[in-house]
């Protein structure tokens, strides 16, 4: 074998990787809901296929998701540790769709921040299994295979998760709707319109800001349309003067980016159903906004 030999197959090696790239991602951060742990999960991922006897590998598609939704699932068990240290409520990363508006997947299922955020509360295989099934719809019996468990029990695992997210989010309502409600939403926020506020919020509304502890970011949720629609309009005058509002998207939805000087400081994304805004959701931190704010330079 000469000096050429192992060049090219390592090229070989990449192309097939490069290919995959998009889907691998697309799983890694689904189950995580990070996209700097989804970057690890890759670079892991990567490591691994340099170093496996690819001749022996009939599927390098099937081979690689299955390393990476591996990986994430473990990942995922100890994430569990670290976000227990988290201060406040923990939201997945937002993420910018619009280069890839189904990031790597057969459907663009599994990628709004609502269901991010419930499906953190799955344990990692639960979420491993919804994630290749919903998202990428793979066969049962090829998810049963990834997660070395059987067919039965991986139909289990699915329709658990589906329940679970069925039972705690409502069909949201189209993109157009969404947009013309997120609008009144931050007009009332920053006028302080108690009786609006009140009128778009559901009954069990939440609002959950993500700042790890960062001032004058809420450490608790805020829950039912009066303490929501007060909250708002208490931090309103100190919050929305000076601040610019850009129209963005994230996750597949539209969402408000927040910047003062020209600094961004608050990601708003709204869960909408026909019965009004179910969930605010304010991403704050510094760490989940950068990524996001330089990915949509690109």
């Amino acid at each position: 074998m000469g000096m050429g030999d192992g060049t090219d197959a390592l090229d070989e090696a990449t192309k097939v990787f490069m290919t995959v790239r998009p889907q691998l991602y697309g799983i890694a951060y689904r189950v995580l809901g990070s996209t700097a742990e989804a970057e690890d999960i890759l670079q892991e991922a990567w490591l691994r296929w340099q170093h496996t006897d690819r001749g022996a590998v009939r599927e390098p598609k099937a081979f690689l998701a299955t390393v990476t939704a591996r990986l994430a699932i473990n990942l995922a068990q100890s994430a569990r540790v670290r976000r227990e240290s988290y201060i406040g409520p923990w939201l997945p990363e937002p993420i910018d769709t619009r280069a890839d508006p189904q990031l790597g997947a057969e459907r663009a299922e599994a990628l709004d921040l609502a269901v991010l955020f419930l499906l953190e509360k799955l344990n990692p295989v639960e979420r491993a299994a919804y994630v290749l099934r919903e998202a990428f719809d793979y066969p049962y019996q090829q998810i049963a295979d990834m997660l070395e468990t059987s067919e039965t029990n991986t139909r289990q695992l699915v329709s658990r998760a589906r329940k679970r997210i069925s039972s705690e989010r409502r069909k949201p309502v189209g993109p157009a709707e969404h947009r013309r409600l997120m609008e009144v939403f931050l007009t009332a926020a920053q006028t302080g319109d108690l009786a609006v506020l009140e009128d778009i919020l559901t009954e069990d509304v939440v609002s959950y800001t993500d700042g790890n502890g960062l001032r004058g970011a809420s450490r608790i949720p805020v829950v039912g349309p009066v303490h929501v629609s007060r909250y708002l309009a208490a931090f309103g005058p100190r919050f929305w003067p000076h601040k610019e509002i850009e129209w963005v998207e994230a996750n597949g939805a539209p969402a408000a980016l927040v910047s003062d000087g020209g600094t961004a400081v608050v990601l708003l994304t709204l869960d909408i159903s026909e019965r009004g805004i179910e969930r605010a959701m304010w991403v704050m931190n510094p760490e989940k906004l950068t990524p996001y704010v330089a990915s949509l330079g690109t």
